[in-house]
């Protein structure tokens, strides 16, 4: 079992199982993952929450991280998350790439797209394969 499946397997009782994630489609150049948003991943104002959009975000580049080095211990150092559109209750699609690969250092990139392709936000983040004891 490589470290992305590993990963997936430990998540049933993380936040990933939390938020409701799924697996689509992982490779070392790009991991899909997916959310059906509900009531309760909205805010006050009734779309998703900027915090569960980040952490989908988040969550589908740490991935491609392990996928790019099958290392089980990247971790975020950095993000940046521009929000374009709001979202509401619904399926949502994560898509993350690697960007640039140095030394323990990856620079990734996210987007997320509703069922109707109309893109919510994009991050870049920073992730370092640090030592687990």
């Amino acid at each position: 079992m490589n470290a992305l499946e590993q990963m997936v397997a430990r998540g049933q009782d993380s936040f990933w199982a939390y938020l409701g994630c799924e697996l689509v489609s992982a490779s070392k150049e790009e991991v899909v993952i997916a959310l059906d948003a509900k009531q309760h991943h909205t805010n006050s104002m009734g779309i998703i929450h900027g915090g569960v959009l980040t952490s989908l975000m988040d969550q589908a580049m740490g991935m491609v991280a392990t996928a790019a080095k099958n290392i089980d211990s990247c971790v975020t150092t950095d993000i940046n998350v521009h929000f374009m559109n709001a979202m509401v209750p619904g399926r949502l699609t994560v898509t993350a790439k690697v960007l640039h690969e140095a030394g323990r250092s990856l620079v990734t990139e996210a987007k997320i797209n509703d069922s109707e392709g109309t893109l919510a936000c994009m991050a870049t983040a920073t992730f370092r394969v640090v030592n687990r004891k």
